[in-house]
């Protein structure tokens, strides 16, 4: 295999990981992690007070910013050689990693909502958690709030 043709291929493998690592599901009221199937949660009952869109930050957890170094720094590298190669390898790896983590950080970006509840016995808390199609909230509607593990989530 020409020596262009492989880096071509370990650079779309870089960025198909990278994609990949970036599409994660965030946690709601009906979505579980695989970690948390089959706990034992404590259930508690209350009322929405509140309700307010908020935007859920995406993760940065290195795998974008890994992936576009070394596919930055793989496309770069193969113009030239001796020390403008390396200027242009490690160029294409600082940009690619910024536009990796970037990446990373927008495809795990996601909506949610701050739900304010007044809980049976008369306190008040509110939980952040991603938007879910199939779960839609209303102040006035009554919801179980559902602890595991430090997290919590609402759910009807």
């Amino acid at each position: 295999m020409e020596k262009r043709t492989m880096k071509n291929l370990v650079l779309m493998l870089c960025i198909s990981l990278a994609i990949a690592t970036g599409c994660v599901s965030q946690p709601s009221g009906s979505s579980y992690s695989q970690s948390e199937a089959g706990r034992v949660e404590t259930v508690q009952h209350g009322t929405i007070v509140s309700l307010r869109p908020v935007r859920i930050q995406g993760s940065r957890s290195g795998a974008g910013e890994t992936a576009g170094a070394v596919a930055g720094g793989l496309a770069a590298s193969g113009t030239n050689s001796g020390t403008t190669g390396l200027v242009e390898a490690v160029i294409g790896m600082v940009g690619g990693a910024m536009l990796g983590s970037l990446t990373e950080e927008g495809l795990t970006r996601t909506d949610g909502v701050e739900i304010g509840i007044k809980m049976d016995d008369s306190r008040e808390i509110s939980i952040v958690q991603a938007l879910d199609p199939d779960e839609q909230f209303r102040v006035g509607d009554k919801v179980r709030v559902l602890y595991s593990g430090g997290r919590a989530r609402v759910a009807h």
